[in-house]
């Protein structure tokens, strides 16, 4: 359907929401916006009650919200127990990835040893090696580079510039952003008398179905085995993964993480922006770590974990950093008065 064309019952339907109001089934609706700009023929979402004021003047059209706050709403609404769940599936279908003429730009290079799908887009300047495969429906965007070997599963959005690197693999609707990496060599070296050797990196990456990629993120080629990102795992911009680390299913990385090699993350996990995480290091199932965290351990039980300390005035910080040096001999004191104690 085109975006032009869509009505509140329509969007209704197709988040799976309520309709406050079936006479307005038919009003069209053509964009999603934020409740203090929206207006005509848009829709906007209600989840903080940070902006309850905004939700009680709005203009939009309509407004996806939670069944409680359904009163507080002038315009028609939306009510579904998950209103950002269906802000996200109305922006989608409002917004749908945009179809792409088949075929190869006259500019692109493409061996005659690769395989291309009749249905795959190749734009131009595009270069796709030896070997490679492109799947059905794939798109891959102007400058962007598919090396030998690399195989694109069906229906890929591979945005400009992007290199995928010699025999990795992409499963299926993955979506990666412009400037990524994937496939460069790992950090490996060698230590001979204080000159590096670098280590060839022999292994591939891996990586599932419906997974995202952010802008400018690196992923390592593994060492000897293979890194790899299971079905459904999300990356933010800017992220780097090392060589033979392992992302399990549907886990969220946000931005400006570094996660050393051959750490082993579990599904289902959240990792904060600017998360710093060492190597050979496992993190179990459902772990969420807070922002700017160092992990310097493995995490073997679900739940939240928090490292670093907030912000404060320079001045204090300082001031509770020396002290925090004096920690050890305030806590010898302490067990010494305590053994006197005991002693009389």
């Amino acid at each position: 359907m085109d975006n032009n064309n869509w009505t509140l019952g329509d969007l209704a339907g197709g988040i799976g929401a309520k309709l406050s109001d079936p006479n307005q089934s038919n009003t069209p609706i053509q964009r999603v916006a934020v409740l203090s700009d929206a207006g005509t023929a848009e829709i906007s979402f209600f989840v903080n009650r940070q902006y309850k004021k905004d939700l009680e003047t709005t203009q939009a059209t309509a407004v996806i919200l939670a069944p409680a706050d359904a009163e507080n709403c002038p315009v028609a609404c939306l009510i579904m127990d998950n209103p950002y769940l269906g802000y996200a599936k109305a922006a989608r279908l409002l917004n749908p990835i945009p179809n792409h003429p088949k075929g190869i730009h006259p500019s692109a290079w493409v061996s005659p040893d690769a395989q291309v799908d009749s249905s795959a887009c190749i734009s131009a300047q595009a270069v796709v090696e030896a070997g490679a495969t492109i799947e059905a429906g794939a798109y891959i965007g102007a400058g962007t580079v598919i090396e030998s070997g690399a195989y694109i599963g069906k229906n890929c959005y591979l945005h400009a510039r992007i290199t995928i690197a010699h025999d990795s693999q992409l499963g299926e609707r993955v979506i990666i952003q412009s400037g990524s990496v994937i496939g460069s060599d790992g950090f490996g070296l060698a230590n001979d008398k204080g000159a590096w050797l670098k280590i060839p990196q022999l292994g591939k990456v891996i990586i599932g179905d419906d997974v995202e990629i952010g802008a400018n993120t690196t992923i390592d080629r593994g060492a000897l085995g293979d890194t790899v990102l299971g079905n459904g795992v999300k990356l933010d911009n800017q992220i780097q993964i090392a060589h033979n680390v392992h992302v399990g299913e549907h886990t969220a990385i946000a931005g400006c993480v570094g996660i050393a090699g051959s750490a082993r993350i579990g599904k289902r996990c959240m990792i904060g922006g600017g998360v710093g995480m060492v190597g050979h290091i496992t993190i179990a199932d459902d772990v969420h770590i807070t922002g700017g965290s160092i992990v310097l351990q493995s995490i073997n039980k679900a739940g939240i974990y928090s490292s670093g300390t907030a912000l404060q005035e320079s001045k204090a910080w300082h001031r509770n950093y020396r002290r925090t040096k004096q920690l050890d001999s305030l806590f010898q004191r302490v067990k010494q008065l305590e053994q006197q104690m005991d002693v009389t």
